[in-house]
């Protein structure tokens, strides 16, 4: 059997699911987003893409800022429902029972159960269809410090991170290797 041909879709998978918060004390929301990732190292750039008819999406394009907060297990529940609500007719954060944390450099706030909280501010919006992207520049990563070994490396694993894929969320799966094991000797 060979490969068919479908129509143009999101097939890329698995993505990350993160929890994004935005806004200021008086007004803070969350969203969740799997449309993200990293574009560039150097300087440290990321994505968030979002439809323009969400809540998030104003309060985002007025602040130039925005919080990418990791997901994990513990966090799936929050993760799903932050999804299915909308920040216009409830507080978020309170009926998630999230806690905001302040963030080292822009205004909105972190979320203290994320272990990677990851703050950004946005260089462009890119108008692309269903969704328009904000490019953003990292200003900074905040981590957790119940996640550091002994001598102060970031253990990821650890946090149980999950993911989306076609509308599923999953557990990160076995460790198959470090970055350039196939040529190690």
């Amino acid at each position: 059997m060979g490969k068919i041909t479908w129509k143009p879709g999101t097939m890329e998978y698995p993505l990350p699911a993160v929890l994004v918060s935005c806004g200021d004390e008086a007004k803070a929301n969350v969203l969740t987003i799997a449309w993200t990732g990293i574009i560039c190292t150097d300087p440290a750039m990321t994505y968030v893409s979002i439809r323009k008819e969400r809540y998030s999406y104003d309060i985002i394009k007025e602040k130039k800022e925005f919080v990418i907060n990791l997901t994990t297990k513990d966090l799936a529940y929050a993760t799903d429902k932050a999804g299915v609500k909308s920040g216009k007719d409830v507080d978020k954060f309170a009926l998630l029972n999230l806690t905001r944390e302040k963030a080292s450099i822009v205004s909105c706030p972190m979320i203290k159960e994320s272990p990677v909280s990851i703050e950004c501010k946005v260089e462009e919006v890119k108008e692309l269809g269903s969704h328009d992207m904000f490019i953003a520049k990292i200003v900074a990563v905040n981590v957790d410090e119940k996640y550091l070994d002994k001598t102060g490396k970031f253990d990821l694993e650890k946090c149980n991170l999950i993911a989306y894929s076609h509308g599923n969320y999953y557990t990160l799966g076995e460790n198959l290797g470090k970055f350039g094991f196939s040529v190690k000797k």
